[in-house]
């Protein structure tokens, strides 16, 4: 731990514009990060969309105006079910890379087609979802719960839509690979699998603060506004 220390200070007391400091630094070899561009791409949406979700849920913390009404909040069990879905998506990725490291290439095509599946069947859930709510007399014009709610779940279901899109490519591509050539295709099956553990900590983020502690969120709000 003290070597580490003195390497950091050493070399935040770095004087690159001095004559033997330019010596020193041209017998430094240099490295980089071991990271693939699939995983550099991911981050790179990663950056932007946690932009752009927080912006979604700042606006809902800070526009709910004090006479919001917290007796109309719809809870049926299909959010439930949904979250469930995403977990499961996450658990079968988990299983695909162990499934690499252990060259167990026979389950890697069969995991990731119920992948797909769960993640389509997520998006018909949110689909099925927004009809309940409409026929409820919820719409995204009722208030500004809902029109957050609305416009989170469009958000965090394009960006869905761009997982499976990429899915789809890397999911055909194996399809025809024979099962000792599904190796060469780890660092876009781990990209893909980073994605949609992205979309799993964003949902359950979107999870607590508007469905489960909706309530409590919206009386801070109220604290916060008067």
């Amino acid at each position: 731990m003290s070597k580490f220390f003195k390497n950091f200070f050493g070399t935040l007391s770095d004087k690159p514009w001095n004559k033997d400091q330019i010596e020193t630094d041209n017998y430094h070899q240099g490295k980089t990060f071991d990271v693939s561009l699939e995983t550099s791409a991911v981050i790179v949406i990663f950056g932007v969309s946690t932009v752009l979700f927080s912006l979604v849920l700042t606006g809902y913390l800070y526009s709910i105006p004090v006479s919001q009404d917290t007796e109309y909040l719809l809870k049926p069990n299909l959010l439930w079910s949904n979250t469930l879905i995403l977990l499961f998506v996450t658990y079968f990725f988990n299983k695909i890379t162990n499934d690499l490291q252990n060259n167990k290439f026979e389950k890697i095509k069969s995991n990731l087609l119920i992948v797909g599946f769960l993640s389509y069947l997520f998006l018909f859930g949110q689909i099925l979802f927004w009809f309940q709510l409409m026929g409820s007399g919820n719409y995204v014009s009722t208030n500004n719960y809902f029109s957050s709610f609305y416009i989170f779940t469009a958000l965090h279901g394009l960006h869905l839509l761009g997982g499976l899109f990429f899915w789809g490519k890397i999911f055909s591509k194996i399809r025809k690979l024979k099962k000792e050539d599904t190796i060469k295709e780890k660092k876009s099956i781990d990209a893909l699998s980073l994605y949609w553990t992205f979309l799993l900590i964003v949902w359950i983020v979107f999870f607590f603060i508007m469905y489960i502690f909706n309530d409590s969120v919206i009386e801070w709000c109220k604290a916060l506004l008067s």
